[in-house]
C-alpha cells in the first residue's frame, strides 16, 4: 500500500496530492499586487472580460421572480437540452438527439464524469502537450494514470495517430486547444478517432473554445463519429465562466451510467446558471461582438509580442490565448512570469502549467480582455523587455 502524507494529525490520500494549477497561483498573486494599490493588465487568465449575455441575465431576473430554482433532474433542463442539440445543427450540420445531451456543473464537472464513466483505476489516458493542466491533475486524482504526449510545431501542437501508445484506455484532445490555441482540421480528427477504435480507445473531445475561431470553423468529433465523448461549455464563447455551466454528448448506451453518476456526484447542474445559459443561446449578435473584438485582440498580439521579443509563437486558430517559446530567454518560466509581473505590472501564465517537461522554457499570453487592456500590456512588455 502507498503511503499517504500526514497533514496537522490526519492522513491524506496520495492521489490527492496534485499539484497546484499554476495560473490560478498567478491570479492570487496579481490580486495581492491589486490589493496593495498596482495597476495590474491581465493576460494569465483565459476568462473573457465581458458578462454574461443580456438574454441570459434577463432570463435568469424573470425566473428568479416566479420560481424557486429547486434542483433539476440530473441530465438537466429538457428545454436547454433541447436548445443544445439544436446549436449542433446550426454549427456541425449535425441532427443530435437531446437524450444524449447532459448539462453539467461547468465542463469541469463533465471531465469528472467521463473519466470516472469510462476507466479504472489504473488505467492509462493519453494527452497531447502542451495542454490543459487540469486533465493531468483531475486524472491523478481519480486513481489515473495520464500519459503524456510531446506535441510539435509542425504539428500545430496537435497529437498525432502516429504518436499515440497502443496501451492507452483514452485519448483526450482539445481543439481549438488550451495553451495554444491551434485546431485539428476534419481529416487529423478522423486519423485520431480512427486510430482510437483500432485499439479500443476511447475518445474525448474538448471542445470548450468553439465558437472562438478566427480561420475556418473548428470541427466537432461527432462529424467524425457518434462513439466519442464531446465536453463543451458556456464559459468561453458564451461569456459565463463563473456561472459554471457546460454539457456533454455521450452515445445512446452511456446516458444511464452517466446519469447515475451525476445523480449522485452533483445531483444537478445549478438551476439558475440552466436558465441564463438557455438565455444566453440566443444572444447570437452579441457573442458574435465578443468574437470580433477577441479578433481584434489577436491581430494586436501577433503584431505586438515580436515587438517585445515574444516572436517565437504559432499563431493560433481559435480561443485566445497565444503561446511563447521563451527558450533564449529563460529556463524557468515561473520566476520569468514572477519578474513580469513585478517590473512590467502584466501577469502571464507560466508553461509548466501546461508541460512539466519543457514548460520551464514557454509562457502563455492571454487576450480575452478588453482591447484597451491588450493594448496596455503589450506597451508594458515592450517597456519591460527592452529594459531587461
Amino acid at each position: 500500500m502507498k503511503s499517504a502524507r500526514r497533514v496537522t494529525g490526519h492522513s491524506v490520500s496520495s492521489r490527492s496530492q496534485v499539484d497546484p494549477f499554476i495560473v490560478m497561483d498567478v491570479m492570487e498573486a496579481a490580486r495581492t499586487a491589486e490589493a496593495a494599490g498596482r495597476h495590474i493588465v491581465h493576460m494569465e487568465v483565459g476568462q473573457p472580460g465581458t458578462p454574461a449575455p443580456k438574454a441570459a441575465r434577463d432570463a435568469l431576473a424573470r425566473a428568479m421572480e416566479a420560481d424557486a430554482l429547486g434542483y433539476t433532474v440530473a441530465l438537466g433542463l429538457p428545454a436547454l437540452r433541447e436548445r443544445i442539440a439544436a446549436l449542433y445543427k446550426d454549427w456541425y450540420d449535425i441532427d443530435l438527439d437531446p437524450g444524449r445531451v447532459v448539462v453539467t456543473a461547468g465542463s469541469s464537472a463533465a471531465f469528472l464524469l467521463a473519466f470516472t464513466a469510462l476507466f479504472d483505476a489504473g488505467d492509462k489516458v493519453g494527452l497531447g502537450l502542451p495542454g490543459y493542466p487540469s486533465y493531468r491533475q483531475i486524472l491523478k486524482a481519480l486513481s489515473l494514470q495520464a500519459v503524456g504526449i510531446e506535441t510539435r510545431n509542425e504539428d500545430r501542437f496537435q497529437p498525432v495517430a502516429g504518436d499515440l501508445p497502443g496501451d492507452l484506455s483514452g485519448l483526450i484532445v482539445a481543439s481549438p486547444s488550451n495553451p495554444t490555441g491551434t485546431m485539428l482540421d476534419r481529416d487529423s480528427m478522423a486519423t485520431l478517432i480512427k486510430a482510437c477504435h483500432a485499439n479500443g480507445t476511447a475518445f474525448i473531445s474538448d471542445e470548450i473554445y468553439h465558437g472562438v475561431q478566427y480561420a475556418g470553423r473548428a470541427v466537432s468529433a461527432l462529424e467524425v463519429s457518434d462513439d466519442v465523448y464531446v465536453i463543451n461549455s458556456f464559459s468561453k464563447y458564451f461569456s459565463m465562466t463563473g456561472w459554471r455551466i457546460g454539457w456533454m454528448v455521450v452515445p445512446p448506451d452511456h446516458v444511464r451510467t452517466i446519469e447515475r453518476l451525476a445523480q449522485n456526484m452533483f445531483i444537478c447542474a445549478p438551476h439558475a446558471s440552466q436558465i441564463a445559459a438557455l438565455g444566453a443561446m440566443d444572444a447570437t449578435e452579441e457573442l458574435q461582438t465578443n468574437l470580433g473584438v477577441y479578433a481584434a485582440n489577436r491581430q494586436l498580439m501577433l503584431d505586438g509580442l515580436p515587438k517585445a521579443g515574444f516572436d517565437r509563437i504559432a499563431p493560433p486558430d481559435g480561443a485566445f490565448y497565444v503561446y511563447a517559446d521563451v527558450s533564449e530567454m529563460t529556463s524557468d518560466s515561473v520566476a520569468f512570469a514572477r519578474e513580469i509581473l513585478e517590473k512590467a505590472g502584466v501577469a502571464v501564465t507560466p508553461g509548466l502549467d501546461f508541460d512539466p517537461v519543457r514548460g520551464g522554457q514557454t509562457l502563455r499570453f492571454s487576450y480575452a480582455r478588453a482591447t484597451q487592456d491588450i493594448v496596455l500590456g503589450l506597451e508594458r512588455l515592450q517597456e519591460f523587455m527592452a529594459t531587461r
